[in-house]
């Protein structure tokens, strides 16, 4: 099924040296708003700095992937020191593709990790790459969110009740 992730983790943070061992991930695809940081935030999310540090010295390769301006996206991806495309164009498959190509490395060894299953989860699947979905640090209130949660939990059983809309 094409909305369906190969993975589902509690968040990005939960992806460590065991998983990318037993799974043989070399790269990581990474989305931006909701997976390393709060929509519209200037800032990566408590722990994330750190994780990043912790792939850089496993030797994964990472990219962020976003449907984002590159006006949004450079500013924190320079901070994280991270390489990135804008305007992904997710669910379509050239960002992610782009970026595959870009890291060197095969589909099979990648990873396209992210908190939405219209877009980062479909453009993996759709480009043949295994896919982790991960819940959002917290939930927006703002009503397009919400009703984006509310539409992907009629095709993906999502449980928020430990998360806090914000």
């Amino acid at each position: 099924m094409l909305f369906k992730p190969t993975f589902w983790l509690k968040s990005v943070l939960s992806i460590d040296e065991k998983f990318l061992k037993k799974n043989k991930v070399k790269a990581l695809v990474l989305d931006m708003d909701n997976t390393l940081s709060m929509h519209g935030d200037p800032k990566a999310e408590a722990g994330v700095e750190e994780w990043l540090d912790k792939m850089r010295k496993l030797g994964i390769k990472m990219r962020v992937v976003s449907n984002n301006t590159t006006r949004r996206v450079k500013p924190l991806a320079g901070m994280l020191g991270l390489e990135f495309t804008a305007n992904g164009a997710k669910p379509l498959t050239f960002g992610v593709n782009r970026a595959v190509k870009s890291m060197g490395v095969r589909k099979r060894e990648t990873l396209v990790v992210g908190d939405q299953i219209f877009t980062d989860i479909l453009a993996g699947n759709l480009a043949g790459i295994r896919t982790v979905l991960v819940e959002p640090f917290h939930l927006e209130n703002k009503w397009t969110f919400r009703l984006k949660r509310t539409v992907e939990g009629l095709v993906f059983k999502r449980d928020y009740s430990d998360l806090e809309w914000k």
